[in-house]
């Protein structure tokens, strides 16, 4: 397997769309024309995809062009819960901002929200992309997938997932680390702590057979953030081939 580059654009949706087709411009820019769009069925209740036929003629054109399409949980949102710890609400809150939706969802909710995510895509390919097949992956809202809802991802059929810290061949039982480089946008701390965090992250990658990168449509709206990712994107394709999630898994 080819030293590889993953990025990945999370939380794509009708919601982010524009932004999400200025990214992925630039990458392209960049000389990254493949990536895996995480897409969220109906982000924060403002309105499903399936109803935005724009949107999914866009997304049937990505797919064509060589993106791999992700399922990127369901609402990515977690409502808070009365008598939450303080290390639940210390992930929840402060970590991820109420997003992390598959963090303790018990098994059969997860399961619920998986038929209906796959029950979506299978919709969306009758309608828009008859030629593609059902989305192989699976990566919950920030990362955060709990033991219970894990289980509920395997028995879905999904052939991989990915944490923060590594990628998940399900299919065949196998962990790879890679830690992605990700940005953290919501204020000015956050964003200085993450310039320097990851200019950092990909030096320590250098040796490791797959660098993975994670943006959000937030990153585009804070130019310092923007522009390191399109530095660290150039640096990482002199020497790696860019590549979507689900050909790195079949391929390792």
């Amino acid at each position: 397997m080819p030293r590889s580059f993953v990025v990945s654009l999370h939380d794509v949706s009708p919601h982010t769309c524009a932004a999400c087709a200025t990214m992925l411009r630039d990458l392209a820019a960049w000389g990254v024309a493949r990536t895996s769009l995480l897409v969220v069925a109906d982000h924060h209740r403002r309105g499903h995809f399936l109803a935005d036929p724009d949107f999914c003629r866009w997304l049937a054109e990505c797919a064509r062009a060589g993106h791999e399409l992700v399922v990127h949980g369901y609402y990515h949102r977690r409502e808070r819960r009365p008598g939450e710890s303080t290390r639940d609400r210390f992930v929840t809150r402060i970590y991820t901002a109420d997003e992390g939706e598959f963090y303790d969802l018990p098994r059969a909710a997860a399961a619920e929200l998986l038929a209906r995510a796959l029950d979506d895509f299978a919709r969306f390919r009758r309608e828009y992309a008859p030629e593609l097949t059902a989305p192989g992956g699976f990566i919950a809202p920030a990362w955060l997938l709990g033991d219970e809802a894990r289980a509920a991802v395997i028995a879905a059929g999904f052939g991989y997932t990915t944490t923060l810290r590594a990628v998940e061949d399900l299919a065949r039982g196998r962990s790879h680390s890679s830690q992605s480089l990700v940005y953290s946008p919501r204020n000015a701390w956050r964003r200085v702590v993450s310039l320097g965090w990851n200019a950092l992250l990909f030096r320590r990658l250098a040796a490791n057979p797959l660098m993975r990168l994670g943006v959000h449509p937030p990153d585009l709206q804070h130019a310092a953030l923007w522009r390191q990712i399109g530095r660290l994107t150039r640096r990482a394709v002199e020497d790696r081939t860019p590549c979507t999630y689900a050909e790195w898994v079949a391929a390792s």
